[in-house]
Protein backbone atom coordinates (compact mmCIF):
# COMPACT_ATOMS: atom_id res chain seq x y z
CA UNK A 1 0.00 0.00 0.00
CA UNK A 2 1.38 3.16 -0.79
CA UNK A 3 1.84 5.80 1.82
CA UNK A 4 0.17 9.13 1.65
CA UNK A 5 3.61 10.89 0.59
CA UNK A 6 3.78 8.80 -2.39
CA UNK A 7 0.11 9.57 -3.26
CA UNK A 8 0.35 13.16 -2.70
CA UNK A 9 3.86 13.47 -4.95
CA UNK A 10 2.13 11.11 -7.89
CA UNK A 11 -1.11 13.72 -7.85
CA UNK A 12 1.85 17.10 -8.31
CA UNK A 13 3.13 14.92 -11.14
CA UNK A 14 -0.02 14.19 -12.85
CA UNK A 15 -1.19 18.29 -12.52
CA UNK A 16 2.85 19.30 -14.01
CA UNK A 17 1.75 17.07 -16.77
CA UNK A 18 -1.55 18.47 -17.56
CA UNK A 19 0.45 22.18 -16.95
CA UNK A 20 3.00 21.11 -19.42
CA UNK A 21 0.17 20.10 -21.81
CA UNK A 22 -1.48 23.43 -21.68
CA UNK A 23 1.75 25.54 -21.57
CA UNK A 24 2.82 23.84 -24.93
CA UNK A 25 -0.85 24.17 -26.54
CA UNK A 26 -0.38 27.76 -25.61
CA UNK A 27 2.79 27.61 -27.34
CA UNK A 28 1.75 26.33 -30.77
CA UNK A 29 -0.83 29.21 -30.67
CA UNK A 30 0.24 31.64 -33.33
CA UNK A 31 0.96 35.11 -31.82
CA UNK A 32 -1.70 37.17 -32.84
CA UNK A 33 -0.74 40.32 -35.15
CA UNK A 34 -1.75 43.57 -33.41
CA UNK A 35 -3.96 45.67 -35.61
CA UNK A 36 -3.18 48.55 -37.05
CA UNK A 37 -5.78 51.45 -38.51
CA UNK A 38 -5.85 51.73 -41.85
CA UNK A 39 -5.54 55.06 -42.12
CA UNK A 40 -1.94 55.23 -40.13
CA UNK A 41 -0.03 52.98 -43.24
CA UNK A 42 0.23 51.97 -46.08
CA UNK A 43 2.00 49.68 -48.24
CA UNK A 44 4.11 51.42 -51.66
CA UNK A 45 2.74 49.49 -54.61
CA UNK A 46 6.88 49.56 -55.92
CA UNK A 47 8.61 47.85 -53.00
CA UNK A 48 5.94 46.49 -51.19
CA UNK A 49 7.47 48.71 -48.02
CA UNK A 50 4.54 49.32 -45.27
CA UNK A 51 4.74 53.50 -44.99
CA UNK A 52 3.55 55.46 -42.00
CA UNK A 53 1.42 58.28 -44.08
CA UNK A 54 2.49 60.97 -41.84
CA UNK A 55 6.14 59.90 -42.70
CA UNK A 56 4.79 60.40 -46.28
CA UNK A 57 3.89 63.74 -45.61
CA UNK A 58 7.46 65.24 -45.09
CA UNK A 59 8.86 63.41 -48.72
CA UNK A 60 6.19 65.20 -50.40
CA UNK A 61 4.29 61.56 -50.44
CA UNK A 62 7.44 59.64 -52.29
CA UNK A 63 8.61 56.31 -51.27
CA UNK A 64 12.19 57.04 -49.37
CA UNK A 65 12.88 53.35 -50.84
CA UNK A 66 12.53 53.13 -53.79
CA UNK A 67 11.44 56.89 -55.24
CA UNK A 68 7.61 55.77 -56.11
CA UNK A 69 5.81 59.02 -56.91
CA UNK A 70 2.14 58.38 -54.80
CA UNK A 71 -1.06 59.88 -56.86
CA UNK A 72 -1.57 63.13 -54.96
CA UNK A 73 -4.86 65.26 -55.35
CA UNK A 74 -4.99 68.98 -56.45
CA UNK A 75 -4.67 70.31 -52.82
CA UNK A 76 -1.19 68.79 -52.23
CA UNK A 77 -0.05 69.03 -55.60
CA UNK A 78 -0.64 73.23 -55.24
CA UNK A 79 0.35 73.29 -51.46
CA UNK A 80 3.98 71.78 -52.95
CA UNK A 81 3.92 74.13 -56.12
CA UNK A 82 2.56 77.47 -55.43
CA UNK A 83 3.54 80.69 -52.59
CA UNK A 84 -0.21 81.28 -53.16
CA UNK A 85 -3.12 81.04 -55.16
CA UNK A 86 -7.47 81.54 -56.03
CA UNK A 87 -9.23 79.22 -57.48
CA UNK A 88 -10.47 80.16 -60.75
CA UNK A 89 -14.02 79.30 -62.26
CA UNK A 90 -15.44 77.49 -59.44
CA UNK A 91 -19.12 76.03 -59.37
CA UNK A 92 -19.52 74.88 -63.21
CA UNK A 93 -22.08 72.60 -63.71
CA UNK A 94 -22.58 69.99 -66.65
CA UNK A 95 -25.63 70.16 -69.19
CA UNK A 96 -26.99 67.57 -70.79
CA UNK A 97 -26.66 64.73 -68.49
CA UNK A 98 -28.38 61.77 -70.02
CA UNK A 99 -26.45 58.82 -69.43
CA UNK A 100 -27.80 56.69 -66.91
CA UNK A 101 -27.11 57.50 -62.93
CA UNK A 102 -24.51 59.89 -64.27
CA UNK A 103 -25.63 62.32 -61.78
CA UNK A 104 -25.66 60.08 -59.12
CA UNK A 105 -21.72 59.04 -60.08
CA UNK A 106 -20.92 62.78 -60.06
CA UNK A 107 -22.23 63.12 -56.21
CA UNK A 108 -20.15 60.56 -55.40
CA UNK A 109 -16.99 61.54 -56.72
CA UNK A 110 -17.49 65.29 -55.64
CA UNK A 111 -18.41 64.37 -51.94
CA UNK A 112 -14.96 61.92 -52.11
CA UNK A 113 -12.61 64.07 -53.24
CA UNK A 114 -14.32 67.68 -51.71
CA UNK A 115 -13.52 69.08 -55.33
CA UNK A 116 -16.42 69.73 -57.83
CA UNK A 117 -14.74 68.48 -60.79
CA UNK A 118 -11.35 66.26 -61.98
CA UNK A 119 -9.43 69.74 -62.92
CA UNK A 120 -8.77 72.58 -60.27
CA UNK A 121 -7.86 75.74 -61.74
CA UNK A 122 -6.06 78.49 -60.27
CA UNK A 123 -4.06 82.12 -60.50
CA UNK A 124 -0.94 82.17 -58.19
CA UNK A 125 2.64 82.68 -57.68
CA UNK A 126 5.57 80.54 -57.70
CA UNK A 127 8.62 81.62 -55.66
CA UNK A 128 7.04 84.89 -56.68
CA UNK A 129 6.08 84.81 -60.31
CA UNK A 130 2.72 84.53 -61.22
CA UNK A 131 1.19 81.82 -63.29
CA UNK A 132 -1.86 80.07 -64.43
CA UNK A 133 -2.04 76.66 -63.15
CA UNK A 134 -4.32 73.87 -63.80
CA UNK A 135 -3.95 70.65 -61.86
CA UNK A 136 -5.94 67.33 -62.96
CA UNK A 137 -7.69 64.88 -60.33
CA UNK A 138 -7.24 61.27 -61.11
CA UNK A 139 -9.56 60.60 -57.68
CA UNK A 140 -11.96 62.51 -59.31
CA UNK A 141 -14.04 59.64 -61.77
CA UNK A 142 -10.14 58.61 -62.93
CA UNK A 143 -9.21 62.38 -64.27
CA UNK A 144 -11.79 61.95 -67.34
CA UNK A 145 -12.48 65.53 -69.27
CA UNK A 146 -15.78 65.71 -69.86
CA UNK A 147 -17.54 69.52 -70.66
CA UNK A 148 -16.25 71.30 -67.80
CA UNK A 149 -12.60 70.02 -67.42
CA UNK A 150 -12.74 70.96 -71.24
CA UNK A 151 -13.91 74.26 -70.88
CA UNK A 152 -11.63 75.05 -67.26
CA UNK A 153 -8.55 74.42 -69.61
CA UNK A 154 -9.90 76.58 -72.26
CA UNK A 155 -10.43 79.52 -70.25
CA UNK A 156 -7.38 79.24 -68.30
CA UNK A 157 -5.75 79.55 -71.68
CA UNK A 158 -7.67 82.36 -72.78
CA UNK A 159 -6.69 84.19 -68.98
CA UNK A 160 -3.06 83.37 -69.99
CA UNK A 161 -3.20 84.58 -73.01
CA UNK A 162 -5.07 88.03 -72.80
CA UNK A 163 -2.68 88.50 -69.31
CA UNK A 164 0.47 87.36 -70.87
CA UNK A 165 1.19 85.47 -68.24
CA UNK A 166 2.25 81.38 -68.23
CA UNK A 167 0.03 78.37 -68.30
CA UNK A 168 0.78 74.95 -66.62
CA UNK A 169 -1.06 72.24 -66.49
CA UNK A 170 -0.78 69.16 -64.39
CA UNK A 171 -2.32 66.37 -65.99
CA UNK A 172 -3.54 62.91 -64.75
CA UNK A 173 -6.28 61.19 -66.72
CA UNK A 174 -7.79 58.03 -68.11
CA UNK A 175 -9.24 59.88 -71.04
CA UNK A 176 -12.38 60.87 -72.36
CA UNK A 177 -15.39 60.56 -70.13
CA UNK A 178 -17.45 58.23 -71.74
CA UNK A 179 -20.86 59.55 -69.99
CA UNK A 180 -20.82 62.42 -71.75
CA UNK A 181 -20.56 60.88 -75.31
CA UNK A 182 -19.48 63.12 -78.44
CA UNK A 183 -19.46 66.22 -75.93
CA UNK A 184 -16.25 64.92 -73.97
CA UNK A 185 -14.39 64.76 -76.99
CA UNK A 186 -15.23 67.76 -78.67
CA UNK A 187 -12.88 69.19 -75.21
CA UNK A 188 -10.01 67.93 -77.58
CA UNK A 189 -10.56 70.23 -80.41
CA UNK A 190 -11.72 73.21 -78.15
CA UNK A 191 -8.67 72.89 -75.34
CA UNK A 192 -6.24 72.24 -78.69
CA UNK A 193 -7.48 75.32 -80.31
CA UNK A 194 -6.90 77.17 -76.95
CA UNK A 195 -3.78 76.48 -76.32
CA UNK A 196 -2.09 77.05 -79.92
CA UNK A 197 -3.67 80.65 -79.42
CA UNK A 198 -1.62 81.06 -76.13
CA UNK A 199 1.62 79.54 -77.95
CA UNK A 200 1.30 82.54 -80.71
CA UNK A 201 2.84 84.47 -77.67
CA UNK A 202 3.23 82.72 -74.27
CA UNK A 203 5.09 80.10 -72.44
CA UNK A 204 2.87 76.71 -71.72
CA UNK A 205 4.83 74.42 -70.03
CA UNK A 206 2.73 70.41 -69.25
CA UNK A 207 3.73 68.14 -66.70
CA UNK A 208 2.60 64.61 -66.99
CA UNK A 209 1.46 62.68 -63.66
CA UNK A 210 0.61 58.91 -63.46
CA UNK A 211 -1.36 58.17 -65.40
CA UNK A 212 -1.86 60.54 -68.32
CA UNK A 213 -3.97 58.59 -70.97
CA UNK A 214 -6.58 58.91 -73.70
CA UNK A 215 -7.80 62.49 -75.00
CA UNK A 216 -6.03 64.22 -72.64
CA UNK A 217 -2.95 62.79 -74.31
CA UNK A 218 -4.46 63.17 -77.81
CA UNK A 219 -4.92 66.73 -77.23
CA UNK A 220 -3.48 69.45 -74.54
CA UNK A 221 -1.06 67.26 -72.75
CA UNK A 222 1.15 66.74 -76.30
CA UNK A 223 0.91 70.59 -77.26
CA UNK A 224 3.14 72.29 -74.83
CA UNK A 225 6.09 74.04 -75.14
CA UNK A 226 7.88 72.46 -72.75
CA UNK A 227 6.86 68.91 -71.30
CA UNK A 228 8.06 67.30 -68.19
CA UNK A 229 6.72 64.17 -66.16
CA UNK A 230 7.41 62.36 -62.59
CA UNK A 231 9.75 59.51 -62.61
CA UNK A 232 7.54 56.17 -63.64
CA UNK A 233 4.71 58.64 -64.52
CA UNK A 234 2.44 56.10 -67.12
CA UNK A 235 1.97 58.31 -70.23
CA UNK A 236 0.10 57.11 -73.77
CA UNK A 237 -3.02 56.68 -75.24
CA UNK A 238 -4.24 53.07 -75.44
CA UNK A 239 -3.15 50.86 -72.93
CA UNK A 240 -1.04 48.27 -73.06
CA UNK A 241 -3.01 45.36 -73.40
CA UNK A 242 -4.80 47.11 -75.99
CA UNK A 243 -2.34 47.62 -77.82
CA UNK A 244 -0.15 44.26 -77.84
CA UNK A 245 -3.79 42.52 -78.43
CA UNK A 246 -4.14 44.59 -81.74
CA UNK A 247 -1.03 44.42 -82.73
CA UNK A 248 -0.35 40.68 -81.74
CA UNK A 249 3.62 41.60 -80.29
CA UNK A 250 4.79 41.64 -76.59
CA UNK A 251 6.13 45.25 -75.90
CA UNK A 252 8.73 46.37 -73.70
CA UNK A 253 8.30 46.27 -69.82
CA UNK A 254 8.97 49.95 -69.78
CA UNK A 255 6.79 50.93 -72.53
CA UNK A 256 4.65 53.92 -71.39
CA UNK A 257 6.98 55.25 -68.64
CA UNK A 258 8.16 58.56 -68.45
CA UNK A 259 11.36 57.14 -68.89
CA UNK A 260 10.65 55.00 -72.12
CA UNK A 261 9.09 57.86 -73.75
CA UNK A 262 12.06 60.39 -72.37
CA UNK A 263 14.49 58.32 -74.58
CA UNK A 264 11.96 58.70 -77.77
CA UNK A 265 12.22 62.17 -77.60
CA UNK A 266 8.17 62.77 -76.23
CA UNK A 267 9.64 64.37 -73.26
CA UNK A 268 11.80 67.28 -71.90
CA UNK A 269 12.77 66.30 -68.58
CA UNK A 270 11.71 64.25 -65.96
CA UNK A 271 11.63 65.51 -62.62
CA UNK A 272 11.20 64.24 -58.94
CA UNK A 273 8.54 65.96 -57.21
CA UNK A 274 11.13 67.35 -54.93
CA UNK A 275 12.57 69.49 -57.65
CA UNK A 276 9.45 70.27 -59.20
CA UNK A 277 8.94 73.79 -57.96
CA UNK A 278 12.45 74.93 -58.21
CA UNK A 279 12.15 73.77 -62.01
CA UNK A 280 9.35 75.41 -62.72
CA UNK A 281 10.69 78.56 -61.27
CA UNK A 282 14.01 78.40 -62.97
CA UNK A 283 11.99 77.85 -66.22
CA UNK A 284 9.75 80.70 -65.78
CA UNK A 285 12.84 83.00 -65.29
CA UNK A 286 14.81 81.70 -68.36
CA UNK A 287 11.26 82.76 -70.06
CA UNK A 288 11.67 86.70 -68.54
CA UNK A 289 8.67 85.96 -66.28
CA UNK A 290 10.49 87.47 -62.99
CA UNK A 291 9.81 90.60 -64.05
CA UNK A 292 6.28 91.65 -63.52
Amino acid sequence: MPNSFDKRKEELNEFSDILEKLHMKEKDKPTPIPQIPEDLICKCPSCDKFLIKDDLISTLNVCPNCNYHFRIGPKERLSQIMDEYEELFVGMEEKHLDFPDYENKLDIAKKQTQEDEAITTVYGKINGMSAYVGVMNSFFMMGSMGQIVGEKVTLLAEEAYKYNRPLILFTASGGARMQEGIISLMQMAKTSAAIAKLREKGLYIAVLTDPTFGGVTASFASLADITLAEPKALIGFAGKRVIESTIKEVLPKEFQTAEFNLSKGYLDKIVSRKDLKETLSLILKLHGYDNE
